[in-house]
């Protein structure tokens, strides 16, 4: 069962589990207040005066943690993250001065157990500290530790919180790799599908041009030798070489048939290459509509739409926020063409990046084309022809003029 969860799961799970375990005592102090003497008044540690805004503080945290983790590692960090991340910091403090313990260190190490996946490491590790030495009031002015005390107190619990940092730090990485070598692994079998029908297509093609140029040249010049023999000869062997010659034309025939299938079939299937790159891909579900079969006569072109399918997933994994996105492709007056648009945020400002020029430069080289709309709330649209062939580049650009 665990082998099923990824690394930001079972961070997950773990961080609700002590969010949980942590309540316990915050349940048991409630229950049954505890009293010491500050300045010489003995006082509860927790009444029914202020146990509210413990117990907001705790749920605060359960429900924004939750949130947070809800897709960690499977998108880019944004406003809303950030703004929980805030929150979560200030709930754990707030934890700490209204119970006037040290519970609310123990779940800033959960906070620690976020900031690889949401800041930069430097800026994590400032958020880190920064958010440990906050509670360094709670042990000198509600449980009476001297600021030296206060101060080694708070630096113990960081350091816990640097190793619950350093390991989803790690986690992150691990994620990082293994999507990377799952994005790679697709491409590799996109393109060893592509290689393969590339390959029976040069085969075909051989063989074609073999079987014309070899038993093409030889039957011909039979027929025509038999032709000759027909001529020549009289009585019962003019019958039968005028059967020899009527069989050497079928079978010329029969050649000619052979080649014409074989370069009638050496066509790329585009659709079974496209598929393998919307399997497994983390926190988007890819919904293909691919027109079967789908076929070019020329591999280049196919490996320009396969990129260019590739870079569409990558760029709306990594960029989008989406959490799905939809592809079709289609051939449509001589060109091939794929639609492509998402569920994300979008944009009002579009800034073409690698990916986009890259998309760009490879469709132009052939005379192809894309043209992308968005905008804010409204996702990515991406549309993509490419002229099937080089003799179709002008009846392409008349449909999509």
């Amino acid at each position: 069962m665990l082998s099923r969860l990824n690394h930001s799961r079972l961070l997950r799970y773990a961080g609700l589990f002590t969010w949980a375990v942590v309540g316990l005592p915050l349940l048991s102090l409630a229950l049954y207040p505890v009293e010491h003497g500050l300045d010489g008044v003995d006082e509860p540690l927790l009444g029914a005066r202020i146990d509210w805004q413990v117990w907001a503080a705790y749920l605060t945290f359960g429900l924004s943690y939750a949130w947070v983790t809800r897709t960690l590692g499977g998108r880019r960090a944004n406003r809303a993250d950030y703004v929980l991340l805030v929150i979560l910091t200030i709930s754990a403090v707030a934890i700490s001065y209204f119970s006037a313990s040290g519970l609310g260190s123990i779940l800033l190490m959960l906070v620690a157990c976020v900031l690889p996946w949401l800041l930069p490491l430097r800026m994590g590790i400032a958020w880190l500290v920064l958010s440990q030495f906050l509670v360094v009031p709670v042990f000198v002015y509600l449980l009476g530790f001297p600021w030296p005390d206060a101060i080694m107190q708070s630096v113990l619990y960081a350091g816990f919180c640097v190793f619950v940092f350093i390991t989803s730090l790690v986690a992150r990485q691990q994620a990082e790799a293994r999507e990377d070598q799952r994005r790679l692994n697709a491409e590799l079998r996109a393109t060893r599908l592509l290689l393969a029908e590339s390959a029976r297509i040069n085969e075909r093609t051989r063989i074609s041009r073999e079987l014309h140029d070899l038993l093409g040249h030889h039957l011909t010049a039979l027929s025509l030798n038999l032709e000759v023999a027909g001529h020549l000869s009289e009585g019962r062997a003019k019958e039968h070489v005028q059967q020899a010659h009527t069989l050497a034309r079928l079978l010329l025939t029969d050649v000619r048939e052979a080649v014409s299938t074989l370069r009638e079939g050496g066509a790329i299937d585009l659709s079974a290459a496209l598929r393998p790159l919307a399997e497994n891909v983390p926190a988007l579900d890819i919904h293909m509509d691919i027109e079967s079969p789908l076929t070019l006569d020329d591999p280049e072109r196919a490996h320009v739409l396969l990129r260019c399918t590739q870079e569409i997933i990558t760029n709306t994994v990594r960029h989008s926020g989406a959490h799905h996105l939809w592809i079709e492709a289609r051939r449509d007056d001589g060109c091939v063409q794929i639609k492509a648009r998402d569920d994300g945020r979008g944009t009002d400002a579009l800034v073409a990046g690698n990916g986009l020029r890259g998309m760009r430069e490879r469709l132009a080289q052939y005379g192809g084309t894309i043209e992308i709309e968005t905008r804010p709330g409204a996702g990515f649209r991406l549309d993509l022809r490419l002229p099937a062939s080089a003799t179709q580049v002008a009846a392409c650009e008349g449909a999509n003029g």
